[in-house]
C-alpha cells in the first residue's frame, strides 16, 4: 500500500493480514483527504488519532501531509509491531506514538489534549463502533471544529446525522465499506 500524497509520497506501508484487516484503499483516501482539505484541515496544526489503526494508512497519510503527531491506538501486537517498523521506514517514529491497548480502555479515559482529526476503523462484526463514539464523546477527545472519520461496514446500523456533538459531511459507500465524516458542533450533551 503506497501513501498518496506528500513528504512520504509513494511510499510504501507494510500491512498485517488476517481477519479483520482492511487496509484503507488508496480511492478512499484521496476521497477522504480531499474533502478533509476542502473543508478547511491544515495538517501541519492537526493532533492526529488513529483507532483501530492496523497498518496505520490514515494516520501516516496525514503525517506525510505535514500532521506534527499521530497517536495510533492498536491492541494487536502483530499490528502495533507493523506501525513501529511502519514508523521506522518513514523515519517518523518522534511524530508517532503506538499504544498497543484496547480502543475501550484507553477512550474511556479523558486525553491529556483533544484531537482535530479521529478516525475510528473497527473490525467489521464486532460492535466497537457505538461504545468507541460515545467514548470519545463523553471524554471530549475531538477538539472543537474537529473531524470524526468512521470506516465502518456498509450493514452498520446507524442514523449518522443524529449523532448528538456531531454535524454529518458526508456519508458514503466504497463497495462493503461506509465511510462518514463528522465535525464537531455544539450541541453535544
Amino acid at each position: 500500500m503506497r501513501i498518496i500524497a506528500g513528504a512520504y509520497k509513494g511510499r510504501t506501508l507494510k500491512t498485517v493480514s488476517g481477519p479483520g484487516y482492511r487496509p484503507a484503499m488508496g480511492r478512499v483516501r484521496e476521497s477522504l483527504f480531499s474533502r478533509l482539505e476542502s473543508r478547511g484541515v491544515v495538517w501541519g496544526e492537526c493532533r492526529v488519532l488513529d483507532l483501530f489503526a492496523g497498518s496505520g494508512s490514515l494516520a501516516f497519510e496525514a503525517l506525510s501531509r505535514g500532521a506534527p503527531e499521530a497517536v495510533f491506538v492498536e491492541k494487536d501486537p502483530k499490528a502495533a509491531a507493523c506501525l513501529a517498523r511502519n514508523a521506522a521506514a518513514l523515519e517518523a517514529e518522534s511524530r508517532c506514538r503506538i499504544l498497543a491497548e484496547d480502543v475501550l480502555r484507553i477512550t474511556a479515559r479523558r486525553p491529556a489534549a483533544p484531537f482535530q482529526v479521529i478516525f475510528i476503523d473497527p473490525p467489521y462484526g464486532e460492535s466497537l463502533f457505538s461504545p468507541t463514539l460515545k467514548n470519545i464523546l463523553r471524554q471530549n477527545w475531538l477538539a472543537e471544529n474537529g473531524f470524526l472519520i468512521a470506516e465502518v461496514e456498509k450493514g452498520l446500523r446507524l442514523n449518522a446525522e443524529k449523532q448528538p456533538g456531531l454535524s454529518l459531511i458526508s456519508d458514503d459507500l466504497y463497495g462493503q465499506t461506509r465511510v462518514i465524516l463528522w465535525t464537531s458542533s455544539h450541541d453535544q450533551e
